[in-house]
Order: structure tokens, then C-alpha cells, then sequence
């Protein structure tokens, strides 16, 4: 299998990342809390991490096997929770590496579970960083749903389609969809 185009784009996905965790860190910033500095270096090591991947592995895709595409959707959720969970691992919350990947995770699927206690005595950027992960996962969820199940034969493209609806017209409604969920 063919790892490449797999990791090309799980390097843009933290490329991506890595500039959602400057909201944050403007945020912390102006109300005074030091942890801004957390979120400076979770900007400098996702981007890096994902610049490198980007770097290293980029050619030209010219498409995924299902194996490929259960593989992308695995790593992604998967170091989009780990680099997601730094950020809680390093504030002043002092969770533990566990605690903080559970956050992280949670937000990304948009459980919603928590382990903070008093959620609303977290600094204000972890705050912000929560409801971005929330964010982040709701839009990966239903852009999943629309783009990348239909290529592993599974459906996600019923979700999507208006009544009688073809497939040249799919792509313009999609990037309108996209758009309007943004």
C-alpha cells in the first residue's frame, strides 16, 4: 500500500490545524493568560510535524483504494486528536496525557464529554480550543459523509443529493454546502 498520498494529506490537515490553534492563542493573549505561550508551541510543532509530512510526501494522488481511504480516515482522526489533546496536556489545567486525549477526542467526535470538573473555570483558550475541535469534528463529520464515503461504496452521497439530482451538478452543490456550513 501505498503510504504517500495518505500522509500528504494528513500533513495538510495539521497544516490546517495548526493555524485553528491561533484563535486560541489570541484569545489567551488578550485576557492576560499565560498560556498563550502553550498554544505558540502546539502552532510551531503541528505546523512543523505537518509541513514535514507535506514536504516529504507530496506527489501527485492519483486516487485511494478503499484500503487507502479506511487507512486516511483512521491516521486522520487519529492525529487530529493527538495533536489536538497537546494543547490541554501543556495549559495550566494540568491533565493528565490520558485526560487530555479523551478531551481532545471528544471534541473531535462531538460527543460532547467532558472530564473537566468545572468546565467554566477553564482558561478562556482552552475554552476556545474545545468549542473548535467541536466545530472542527461537526464539519469533518458531515464533509466525510458527503465526499469520502461515496468513494468507499458506502452511501454518503444519499445524504447529499436533492431529488433527481445528477452527478455533474453534485460538485457545485457540495462546494455551495461546504461553503454555507463554514
Amino acid at each position: 500500500m501505498d503510504f504517500r498520498p495518505i500522509l500528504f494529506i494528513v500533513g495538510l490537515l495539521l497544516c490546517t490545524m495548526s493555524v485553528s490553534l491561533a484563535l486560541p492563542m489570541l484569545v489567551d493573549l488578550s485576557f492576560g493568560n499565560s498560556d498563550w505561550k502553550v498554544f505558540f508551541f502546539c502552532i510551531l510543532a503541528t505546523g512543523f510535524f505537518g509541513g514535514s509530512l507535506v514536504i516529504s510526501t507530496a506527489s501527485p494522488v492519483q486516487g485511494f483504494s478503499i484500503r487507502q481511504a479506511f487507512m486516511l480516515l483512521f491516521l486522520c482522526w487519529l492525529c487530529v486528536a493527538a495533536f489536538g489533546s497537546l494543547p490541554f496536556y501543556m495549559c495550566a489545567l494540568n491533565l493528565s496525557l490520558t485526560d487530555s486525549f479523551f478531551e481532545s477526542m471528544s471534541g473531535i467526535t462531538t460527543t460532547g464529554a467532558t472530564i473537566l470538573k468545572n468546565p467554566d473555570m477553564a482558561p478562556p483558550g482552552i475554552l476556545m480550543w474545545r468549542a473548535i475541535l467541536q466545530w472542527l469534528g461537526g464539519i469533518g463529520i458531515i464533509m466525510m459523509a458527503i465526499s469520502v464515503l461515496p468513494f468507499l461504496k458506502v452511501g454518503g452521497m444519499q445524504l447529499f443529493r436533492m431529488q433527481g439530482g445528477d452527478d455533474d451538478q453534485s460538485l457545485p452543490r457540495f462546494a455551495r454546502l461546504a461553503q454555507s456550513i463554514i
